[in-house]
């Protein structure tokens, strides 16, 4: 969850409603009077051209434009001098009141621009950044997270509040993306999210107040909504040197909002570029059911996360806590059954998705156990089928990693600035390899690869030591037991030979590398002694190597409640479970983490079967049993070059 804590100048005073529009000439395109010179194509080639415009006197003057080469955004020396950019800071009025004090919440915005905005008249578009983070969180101590020592499908002890906030005001908000995009022709713009900072009202975490600031900041740069010189009266402020055309980024919580945002469908939001984006609170803080929290933050629900962010004014906290986290999120998170509830669903931007009209470029890693791939996979597979324009960049790592400066250039120059630089037309793909540099993704036609098709794999007995996993079914492999103990990580049952406490079932070594690209999906029919239990599945490769970067380790992973089998059948997340009946066996689906990796030849494919995953579950008290029908479970991999390239890869006569 980076930000970037460097002060800003002193922000130059805003420009008043009343002190006249931008030039007549300089409406439109955001290309000011290029579209009246004729030959673009100098401009698209990267020569520098002058526009030429009339002063006061009626003489032509020479006037600062953008550049543009290989269709990318140029840095022009025009608009590199720090000292002379434009620094202004506002407030603007937002479509509801958080904090009920019978005003619309103003949300804190500030802005960056290059100087020519306000003395030659050009208007630019925009690269905007929202953030619940620039005025500082609460440290992230543990003792102020939920206890998880709790028994599954019981109630939770009472956790501590965390200390208050102790905000960390400063002019400009950030310096994020300024020394990035204001030298090559765009103002860049940051907000701070409603209740945290200078924004006024209450945070929400994933209310629709974190879509709709941003919104009424995009409204505002189309001249739609209201902006002021203070929190509270103050002059009318305009944004004439604006084009109206707006791009979002950011990473994690700074990633999710201009997904929020572009849900509304706001006119004037062009492109997106989330980076590690958390698309849906449910499956951040759930999974398939599960009470199951972040990678690296055990512990962490939806009231922890409030509390790290609520940095607003002190004196409207006690309201805000009142009404928003001792409340709201106290009687909707629900951490016993771990359902799929309207608290959730007002938290879930994947019922919202075909409101985004924007083009998006997500960015993820294919390792993030923080906040997983399915979140920006979701929401580029529903882009994709509904002809939305949308292109993908996954990497081998962790939480984070914005694309190359190269891609996310030529998206924004493409949809603010209308440079006709053939991006519908690229690869719809681009996959950093194992080994390989971020700034050197792969290029491939889609996500998932479009020759990947679903192969199935079989259990075959054993797995205490090392079960088999086949091709091809072997009838009569009867059941297998493990039993619960959250004392061990999934790491140690992965390493180790022989546990009674998880159950691994493994592929002969690869003859051949093999590329896995999508979302495999497991079929498992299960008992257990007890009326509720943590379900844990891992794809891993063999022999363990730690990280990814070696090829060893995870591939990908699951988390299920089974006291939602009668519900994975229906669409959408489980809502209604039932406490098992001790002995009683049930089937549940579900698929586990998207991923596009390829495991090199010589290594295992592994499937481990385990109930707690103590750094992502709750710990109940260990001796749980889970007995698995060996014969009713199945495996699907999404293979590359489907069933042939797995069966060749598997084939020791190679």
């Amino acid at each position: 969850m980076p930000r970037n804590d460097a002060p800003s100048p002193t922000p130059a005073p805003c420009r008043k409603a009343g002190t006249g529009p931008a030039p007549e000439w300089t409406r439109g395109s955001g290309l000011g009077p290029l579209l009246f010179l004729g030959p673009l194509v100098l401009v698209a080639l990267g020569v520098p051209l002058p526009i030429l415009a009339q002063d006061a006197q009626g003489r032509d003057s020479e006037r600062t434009g953008p550049i543009f080469q290989d269709g990318q955004a140029q840095v022009v020396p025009a608009f590199q001098d720090t000292s002379r950019w434009i620094r202004e800071e506002l407030w603007v009025e937002a479509p509801f009141d958080t904090d009920s004090d019978g005003e619309p919440d103003r949300v804190h915005v500030a802005v960056v621009r290059p100087e020519q905005t306000e003395t030659e008249g050009l208007r630019v578009p925009v690269i905007y950044v929202s953030s619940p983070y620039f005025a500082g969180t609460a440290p992230p101590t543990l003792e102020y997270f939920w206890d998880v020592r709790q028994e599954v499908g019981e109630p939770p002890p009472p956790r501590r509040p965390a200390p208050s906030v102790s905000a960390h005001l400063r002019s400009g908000i950030s310096n994020s993306q300024v020394d990035t995009w204001v030298p090559r022709g765009f103002a860049v713009v940051h907000s701070e999210a409603p209740g945290t900072g200078l924004s006024e009202g209450c945070p929400t975490v994933g209310g629709d107040p974190e879509a709709l600031a941003p919104k009424a900041v995009i409204d505002w740069l189309n001249g739609r909504a209201p902006g002021f010189t203070a929190s509270d009266g103050g002059e009318e402020v305009l944004a004439d040197w604006s084009t109206g055309k707006v791009g979002m980024t950011g990473t994690s919580y700074n990633g999710t909002i201009p997904v929020a945002a572009a849900t509304t469908g706001v006119e004037g939001l062009e492109a997106i570029i989330p980076v590690a984006p958390n698309t849906s609170y449910y499956h951040y803080y759930r999974s398939h059911g599960l009470v199951r929290h972040p990678g690296g933050w055990l512990g962490e629900d939806i009231d922890v996360l409030y509390d790290f962010i609520n940095s607003g004014d002190p004196e409207g906290r006690p309201y805000c806590n009142a009404t928003y986290r001792d409340r709201e999120m106290a009687q909707g998170q629900d951490r016993i059954t771990g359902d799929y509830n309207d608290f959730w669903a007002g938290r879930d931007l994947w019922r919202e998705l075909d409101g985004i009209r924007a083009a998006a470029l997500m960015a993820h890693g294919l390792n993030d156990w923080n906040v997983m791939p399915s979140h920006s996979v979701t929401v580029y597979e529903n882009l994709k089928a509904r002809g939305v324009p949308a292109q993908v960049y996954f990497h081998q790592g962790g939480h984070g990693g914005a694309p190359p400066l190269e891609l996310m250039n030529r998206w924004f120059t493409r949809f603010l600035y209308g440079v006709e630089n053939g991006v519908e037309d690229a690869p719809r793909a681009w996959i950093v390899r194992e080994g390989e540099e971020p700034s050197n993704p792969t290029p491939y036609p889609d996500y998932p690869h479009p020759d990947a098709h679903p192969v199935n794999l079989y259990l075959r007995a054993g797995g205490a030591q090392r079960g088999g996993l086949d091709l091809q079914p072997r009838p009569g492999q009867g059941t297998e037991t493990l039993e619960d103990n959250f004392s061990f990580s999934g790491t140690t049952l992965a390493r180790a030979e022989w546990t009674d406490h998880r159950l691994l079932y493994v592929t002969p070594p690869l003859q051949t590398d093999l590329h896995l690209s999508g979302t495999p999906e497991i079929t498992i029919r299960l008992s257990a002694d007890a009326p509720a239990a943590n379900l844990s599945v891992w794809l891993v490769a063999l022999p363990w190597i730690d990280g990814r970067q070696s090829r060893g380790g995870i591939i990908t992973r699951a988390w299920a409640d089974p006291q939602n089998h009668d519900a994975f059948d229906e669409p959408g997340p489980p809502s209604r479970s039932e406490p098992l009946v001790p002995g009683e066996f049930y089937a549940l689906s579900f698929p586990l983490e998207p991923d596009d990796q390829v495991i090199p030849a010589g290594e295992r494919l592994g499937l481990m079967i385990f109930s707690t995953d103590r750094d992502f579950t709750l710990w109940p008290d260990p001796g749980t049993q889970l007995t698995i029908d060996l014969d009713a479970t199945v495996l699907t991999l999404p293979v590359v070059g489907g069933h042939g390239a797995l069966t060749e890869a598997l084939d020791s006569s190679n």
